[in-house]
This record gives C-alpha cells, structure tokens and sequence, in this order.
C-alpha cells in the first residue's frame, strides 16, 4: 500500500464515462473538448473507455493532441474493439477513414498479462488495454483512478445506459467503501437533471441515506469538475467496510 507522500507525488487520475456516440446536441461534444483542456492545463491523466467514436473519442484525441499520447489511457473489452455504430450518411463518410486507422491500431494486440492484452501507444488515442470482459474493465478503470494522486476520481459527461451504469457503480462503491474519490456528474444543458432528481426523492423517501445523496456530486459547467473532485469529502453515511484488494 502507497504511503500518503507516495500518493501525493503521483498523477492525478480521472477516469472520464461517457457516450460513444456523439448524441444530437452539440453541446456535448463541445463539453468532451473543454473537459480535455482542462485536463491538459492541470496535468490530469485519462482513463476512459477505450473507444474512438462519439465523446469517448473526443475527449481522448483532443487530450492526446494537447498533452501527448502518455495522458490518456484506454481500457476496452475485446468484444467491443471492433463494433461499429450506425452513423447518418455524412459523418460516416466523414469518418470512416479515420475511423478504420483507429481501429487497425485497436487490433495490433500484444499478448500481456494474463487477463489483458496491452496494445502500443497510439499517436491520436493513447495506450489502449484490450480486457477479455465489462467486469475487468470497469475494476482496471477503477484501480486507476484509486493509485492516482489527491485529486483524482470519476466523471460523467453525456451518455446512455452504460454510462449510466458506471457511474452508478462507482457511486456505490464509494458508499460501501470501495473507494473514497469524487463521483462528479457534468450536468449540461439539464441532461442529468432527471437523475439528480431521483437521487433527492430516494433520499425523500428513505432508500438512500441524507448523507449518502451528496456522494454522486453535480457540476453544471466544466470549470467546476477538477476543483469539485479536489474539494471532494467523503460521506459520513459511508460504510467503512474491509474489501481488501478489491
């Protein structure tokens, strides 16, 4: 185990869910691309989900053009290296070069570890570990972020349903003490308002505790993000339960 003056010498690590698809509202994609400056001006690393579509792609290849491909790492499970998702005429014709140069660097596996498969640094993605499962993915993206330094943590721009239920995962660890790193929802244009108000009528109604309705944090503007997880407080509602290396 890292000792605290090991733990603050490290990088910051936020690891980043969000949609593969780039969805109908500009505004997002817009988001994808500040969040990754932000992360460049203070030296945040990338975890993300390995895809090179939609946010996940923006938000990685504009973090790889600022910082260099070392920034941003990708974890994808092998199943999903080679989906590709329906696109309307023009951006398919658009894409489908830069595309398929992507996904050629995807499939240059390595054999590594055990469990993974380690692909070379890409020049516009970063490192990409291809994993045999969802389960092993979301653990290596989680283990990431705990071994980073103070600061470090998740958040949630636009997506469907497994972005929601990633970071709803995540949530849940903090609250059985999994882990202690902010869980950050970037709330634009009211796309998680829905959720946030799930969260206080739960809360309402006794399914989650008052305490434990702040672990899953809203930031409306990206500028909020890094500082929200550097300021995060663990709830007192958490349960301090031994996982040991979970």
């Amino acid at each position: 185990m890292a000792t605290s003056q090991e733990q603050e010498q490290r990088p910051v690590v936020v690891c980043v869910f969000c949609g593969s698809t780039a969805g109908n509202n500009p505004k997002h994609l817009e988001a994808a691309r500040a969040l990754a400056v932000e992360f460049h001006k203070n030296n945040i690393h990338l975890v993300y989900g390995g895809g090179s579509t939609g946010l996940m792609g923006e938000v990685a290849r504009t973090l790889v053009s600022l910082s260099g491909p070392e920034a941003v790492h990708g974890i994808i499970p092998g199943a999903l290296v080679s989906v590709s998702y329906d696109k309307p005429k023009e951006e398919q014709q658009r894409r489908t070069e830069e595309e398929s140069t992507a996904r050629k660097a995807h499939e240059r596996v390595l054999p590594g570890a055990k469990d993974t498969f380690e692909v070379f640094q890409d020049s516009e993605y970063g490192t990409t570990t291809v994993v045999p499962d969802m389960h092993t993915r979301k653990r290596l993206m989680a283990r990431k972020v705990i071994e980073g330094g103070p600061g470090s943590g998740f958040v949630s721009l636009a997506g469907g349903f497994g972005t929601m239920e990633e970071v709803m995962e995540m949530t849940t660890w903090n609250q059985l003490g999994i882990h202690k790193v902010g869980v950050v929802l970037l709330n634009i244009d009211g796309y998680w308002d829905g959720v946030l108000g799930w969260i206080k009528n739960a809360v309402k109604e006794g399914f989650i505790h008052e305490s434990n309705g702040s672990i899953l944090v809203e930031a409306k503007e990206v500028a909020e993000v890094l500082p929200k997880l550097r300021d995060y407080k663990v709830s007192s509602g958490r349960m301090g339960l031994n996982w040991g290396e979970e």
